[in-house]
């Protein structure tokens, strides 16, 4: 297993981190144990969840994946505890998603709700890496295209924001901060504000990116270079679409069968390129899954790639992607595939 470290700290984070949304709903608690054994055998020691997770959630069983970890870390003890880096993340304002809280926002009241909430589910006493799961404005992500819905009520709030942290940081509640499903301007305003203020500055970012999209390149990835900000890849397959299972059609088991909300990843580009990238991946004696993670394992602008999966078969396949090193011939027969159909599943 390889290891980075997270920007302007010391904490150590394997290139690998295990994402767990479908813990509480498509995985028992048992199967999220086992799969977080694994994880740690293999080197893994760096977990993402979410306080809305698990995936096609609800509100009988939100925060059940923040659960399902937190009686694995009780089981394992503080000090194998320690030797994790646990991530988690508050949502923001969604509609459909009021059973977590009302309201979503990044006030005082919800951010700290929150966090004590995640704490407790969790059964830890801090939170390695805590996240913005998307932004308190209106703004383009999850599948939107061209000009951004400005947002004329938002009231820029990113140094409050960053105080709430700042607190909870003295406290001890949190060590660090990052973002997700940001854009450029998001970004820039936290630093901006963390330098202005001497306040807490975002380590990390978590955003897609995959052989399907790869948005990020186009300024964030600059960005994120030059202000020594990390990127947590998510989705390297693409909601499962880049393991090729779905060339063959959508079996009811399959994700996007369970979650048709999920529509950026199934349109008629995407199976397109899907199908080049296959058959690339054929023509050079590898799998797709070793492709395309390998893919977003080699950009340099990555810290650490996000994987999850619903069996061991599926995560003792995706940690073995990682061990594929793409040659310069095949990395331009990718760009090749990428200028015939550029980001079909932003």
């Amino acid at each position: 297993m390889n290891y980075t470290t997270l920007p302007n700290t010391t904490i150590k984070i394997s290139k690998i981190c295990l994402g767990t949304m479908t813990f509480g709903n498509q995985n028992s608690e048992a199967e999220a144990h086992s799969q977080l054994d694994y994880a740690v055998e293999r080197g893994i020691n760096f977990i993402d969840t979410a306080e809305m997770y698990p995936i096609g959630g609800n509100s009988q069983i939100v925060g059940s994946t923040e659960r399902h970890i937190g009686s694995w870390l009780n089981k394992i003890g503080a000090s194998e505890r320690e030797k994790l880096v646990i991530a988690t993340k508050i949502a923001g304002p969604n509609r459909g998603l009021e059973y977590i809280r009302k309201p979503l926002d990044f006030s005082k009241k919800s951010i700290h709700e929150a966090v004590d909430l995640s704490l407790k589910n969790l059964q830890t006493d801090f939170i390695d890496l805590y996240q913005l799961h998307w932004p308190e404005r209106v703004m383009n992500m999850f599948g939107q295209r061209g000009l951004p819905n400005i947002d004329t009520n938002w009231q820029d709030n990113i140094f409050e924001v960053l105080s709430i942290f700042d607190r909870l940081i003295k406290e001890g509640k949190i060590k660090h901060i990052g973002v997700s499903n940001e854009n450029p301007y998001g970004v820039m305003r936290f630093l901006h504000e963390s330098e202005k203020h001497n306040l807490p500055r975002i380590v990390t970012i978590q955003n897609p990116y995959s052989l399907l999209n790869r948005l990020f390149e186009v300024g964030l990835s600059e960005i994120c270079m030059r202000e020594n900000v990390g990127l947590l890849a998510y989705s390297p397959l693409a909601f499962g679409v880049l393991s090729g299972k779905y060339l063959n059609g959508i079996k009811p088991e399959y994700r996007m069968s369970l979650f048709p909300q999920f529509t950026r990843y199934n349109g008629d580009n995407a199976t397109k390129a899907t199908k080049l990238y296959y058959d690339l991946a054929q023509a050079n004696g590898l799998t797709l899954i070793q492709l395309a993670e390998a893919f977003v394992h080699q950009q340099r602008f990555v810290m650490s790639t996000i994987i999850g999966a619903t069996s061991m078969e599926q995560l003792t396949q995706n940690i073995d992607a990682f061990e594929v090193v793409l040659s310069q011939e095949l990395l331009s027969e990718i760009n090749r595939i990428q200028e015939l159909h550029p980001n079909p599943a932003p």
